[in-house]
């Protein structure tokens, strides 16, 4: 009989990661902006804590290190910490939201970006944070369609000086970039122990053809999750580059992962997606402190200056 030859998936490696969350206890949803949001709809803030604490724990019991900022009364959205800013290399870039109800959450964001000792980025520009700008190797991966504007995009390139990919989503679904587009492995270059470029998930049907264009060519290896995967916010995962912490009703993306070498683990917040948020959502990646920190603003004066 001839020779069976076998696929095997490459080998991913776990890396400790950073991570700045939010308890829920203000948790509720009392006004609309996103389809996700339904006001009239009851809400169990003890569940979403229990919820969000099974999260915590397992980042915690993978060994990664979670920092806290105080929750707000008044602001029951700042659960969601990915819009509280973007951080590489030490460096903090504030949000400036789009709407009103979450416009108090920037001060508290940069507040405690400056007392843990982050260079930290005041912005002219709209725009929020890792909801919108993701690190896919050298490169930020820029949403825009709904929330962040682009303008923030230029802006965002000229506070890190890396390239900026704009991608458009179309989909009111999928608001944040973060909701359509995972990234899979936040360390690259065999050097530092991970692959030697980042590989991306995605829903398609979630960009415009242009967007999907420009993804479909730098990430030829992508995963491209389905609708229904994706409607359970299934793309609003965490990943160390081995782990990648989904929603338990994301069946084929947690299929798809498998495949590919990485190990889903499924964490339910259920009660956190009635206010339009997911895993990723409440999971803001700290990366790399610098040595030098000051405070600057994009485009205007720095602390000091007359």
């Amino acid at each position: 009989m001839p020779e069976t030859t076998t696929a095997t998936a490459p080998t991913r490696v776990a890396h400790h990661r950073r991570y700045l969350m939010c308890r829920p206890e203000h948790f509720t949803v009392s006004y609309k902006i996103n389809p996700w949001m339904e006001p009239a709809k009851p809400t169990d803030t003890a569940k979403a804590l229990e919820q969000w604490q099974k999260l915590y724990d397992l980042y915690i019991e993978l060994g990664h290190e979670v920092e806290l900022i105080e929750p707000l009364a008044g602001y029951p959205d700042m659960v969601y910490t990915a819009n509280g800013g973007f951080v590489i290399d030490g460096r903090a870039y504030v949000p400036e939201f789009y709407f009103e109800q979450r416009q108090g959450e920037a001060p508290a964001f940069a507040e405690w970006f400056r007392a843990n000792g982050f260079d930290t980025v005041l912005p002219q520009e709209v725009n929020e944070g890792e909801g919108d700008f993701l690190l896919a190797g050298d490169v930020i991966l820029a949403g825009t369609g709904f929330r962040s504007a682009g303008d923030s995009h230029r802006e965002v390139h000229e506070v890190f000086g890396r390239e900026v990919v704009t991608l458009t989503l179309v989909d009111p679904r999928f608001y944040h970039l973060d909701t359509a587009l995972t990234v899979l492995d936040p360390v690259v270059g065999h050097e530092n122990g991970g692959p030697e470029r980042a590989n991306i998930a995605y829903l398609p049907g979630a960009f415009d053809e242009a967007s999907q264009r420009i993804l479909a060519e730098r990430f030829p290896d992508a995963i491209l999750v389905a609708d229904e995967d994706g409607a359970v916010f299934g793309l609003n995962s965490a990943s160390d580059g081995y782990n990648v912490i989904i929603s338990p009703r994301a069946k084929g993306f947690e299929k798809q992962l498998r495949e590919r070498g990485y190990n889903p683990l499924t964490v339910d917040l259920s009660e956190l997606l009635l206010g339009g948020g997911g895993i990723k959502c409440c999971t803001l990646e700290l990366r790399t402190l610098l040595s030098e920190r000051s405070e600057t603003k994009c485009g205007a004066k720095t602390d000091g200056e007359s």
